[in-house]
């Protein structure tokens, strides 16, 4: 038997790179490619019909597939190439098949932002079997049996011939089903998201060039609001606003919002608004951070030009407002990197770390932080770990596991659609703990401070729904479960902003686009990029002489 495997061995390093890379093809789409067809014949159903368009559909992908390989894996190191590519491959797929993402740009830039932390949670057995059985001993049989090119001559009009046979099959697979090409290209973008490698590869170049793009036009900062003005009374307390940006959290998981399980029993005791109509900027934290912080809103946000200009924080530093970032989730995406950063990702700063870094420790010595500031306004930041999945029962203690079974274990697909929801909303139930304790913390300040707190979460989260788990999905195809997100407000007894006049907006369609304006008009600062925004904004009692409108920078209200 060993005799027979060797000579059948012996005898494929002896055919051309042509066909070795076809019959890998063919490996990678039978083995790599299960949510690319599982979504077609989600659309086509396994039918009589429909399964001359299935076959044309099926070879349509593999021989674009098979002219994308002919073209990568040339010269001596083909073998190498095809090797990593069968690794990378078969974990894209384990992700894809598992967990319902697509490896597009955002995803991307996810995987480079991850921390040792966050890798940990995402690496399952699972993913461990699948790459060794789909990616590393295929990898390791390219390496070891991959035809030699004798003939570089030879080969290179080999694949010219093929690649010219692929495209003229190409052309031949289209034609008969025009119609049905025409209407999948046009409604199921989203499915053609899911061809592995190919995908992956092309939204690995487009990062790759706007990296390089930005870092070849790095300049000086752009201005931001640059005429903005304090408008403050000089008899007036000092701000100090608390803002918590939420993790991965949904609106529909907060009770407050209407859901039937009590998610929010201490929240439910204060004196808040909760925003129940408020959608995100993305569908990641890399996006949806940076750009709720920017002025540039969600319809002209790209992140190199965010990062090119001054954000909020730098505004308000500008003005005088002591600004601290508190960081227990990956970092703050650039957004705080020319204010003070704290990391409380680790037990040296957060007191609170056993087994993992909780939220609550972000409280540990704030009072001496606000304390060194007096005289000053005070904006802080605090980034929670809040819901960030897949391992949801890892974000709070076991003491907030009130909902029971609850999923044990990052393999979602392994847990019953009843366990993960309930891991989940102990995580929700653990927030509403650590909000109402932010609270209760604002309100030891509230006789010298005009004090509140801003609750907002960077993005939602899929539970199973149409298949789909995590975030981070293309934001015109994203469900809303990934971008519909909660917001609650509270204030102290001084603040500017009257709670009882801000909850007529509780239903206002509002989105990460209106933070900037409304922490600017919190800290009196007027600025005329915020004319014409919602009257929300203008309810501030000490400018109650003051409206913004679009027709000038100011106008005075008698």
């Amino acid at each position: 038997m060993a005799s027979t495997t060797k000579l059948s061995f012996s005898n494929f390093t002896k055919k051309s790179e042509v066909t070795a890379i076809s019959l890998w093809v063919v490996f990678i789409m039978v083995s790599s490619n299960y949510s690319l067809f599982h979504g077609i014949t989600n659309i086509y159903p396994l039918t009589i019909h429909n399964i001359p368009f299935l076959v044309s559909i099926s070879l349509f992908f593999t021989f674009l597939t098979a002219i994308f390989f002919l073209f990568v894996c040339l010269g001596r190191y083909a073998r190498w190439i095809l090797a990593f590519f069968l690794i990378v491959s078969s974990q894209a797929a384990y992700y894809m098949d598992h967990l319902g993402v697509i490896i597009d740009t955002v995803m991307i830039d996810n995987i480079i932002q991850t921390d040792r932390n966050e890798i940990s949670g995402l690496i399952t057995s699972s993913l461990i079997v699948r790459t060794f059985i789909f990616g590393l001993i295929p990898a390791w049989l390219v390496i070891k049996y991959f035809p030699k090119n004798t003939n570089f001559k030879n080969e290179l009009i080999s694949r010219l011939k093929t690649i010219g046979f692929l495209i003229l099959g190409i052309v031949a697979l289209v034609i008969p089903f025009t119609a049905d090409y025409a209407t999948f290209i046009r409604e199921h973008k989203i499915v053609r998201f899911y061809a592995n490698p190919t995908y992956a590869t092309y939204s690995s170049i487009k990062f790759l060039t706007s990296k390089l793009s930005v870092k070849a036009n790095k300049g000086p900062l752009i201005n931001v609001a640059g005429d903005a003005k304090n408008l403050d009374l000089a008899d007036s307390k000092k701000e100090l606003i608390i803002m918590v940006v939420g993790e991965t959290a949904r609106a529909d998981r907060f009770s407050l919002n209407g859901y039937k399980r009590d998610t929010n029993p201490r929240l439910s005791k204060e004196n808040v608004v909760s925003f129940s109509n408020v959608s995100s900027c993305g569908t990641s934290t890399s996006v949806s951070v940076p750009c709720m912080f920017s002025s540039l809103g969600r319809e002209n946000y790209d992140k190199e030009k965010a990062l090119a200009q001054e954000n909020l924080l730098d505004v308000l530093n500008y003005h005088g407002v002591a600004v601290l970032w508190r960081d227990n989730n990956s970092d703050s995406k650039g957004v705080a990197t020319r204010i003070r950063y704290e990391d409380f990702k680790s037990p040296t700063l957060n007191p609170v770390c056993h087994g993992e870094c909780r939220d609550i420790g972000m409280l540990n010595k704030l009072d001496e932080y606000i304390n060194q500031n007096k005289g000053k306004d005070i904006f802080i930041v605090l980034h929670q770990m809040g819901n960030h999945g897949p391992e949801y029962y890892r974000r709070y203690p076991k003491e907030f596991e009130k909902f029971k079974p609850a999923c044990q274990t990052g393999e979602l697909r392994d847990c019953t659609q009843q366990e993960i929801d309930n891991a989940y909303d102990n995580a929700i139930l653990y927030t509403d703990y650590f909000l109402s304790e932010v609270i209760s913390f604002l309100k030891n300040h509230d006789d010298r401070f005009e004090t509140a707190m801003l609750y907002v979460s960077d993005h939602g989260e899929s539970l199973g729904e149409h298949g789909l788990y995590l975030h981070a999905a293309p934001y015109m195809l994203a469900p809303k479960e990934q971008k519909h997100v909660p917001a609650i407000l509270w204030t102290g007894s001084n603040f500017d902003y009257n709670i009882d006049d801000i909850k007529p907006f509780k239903n206002q369609a509002l989105s990460h686009d209106d933070l900037f304006c409304s922490v600017m008009i919190a800290y009196e600062l007027e600025s005329s990029m915020c004319g014409g925004k919602n009257k929300m904004l203008t309810k501030n009692k000490n400018l109650k002489n003051y409206a913004i409108s679009d027709e000038s920078n100011s106008i005075r209200i008698d």
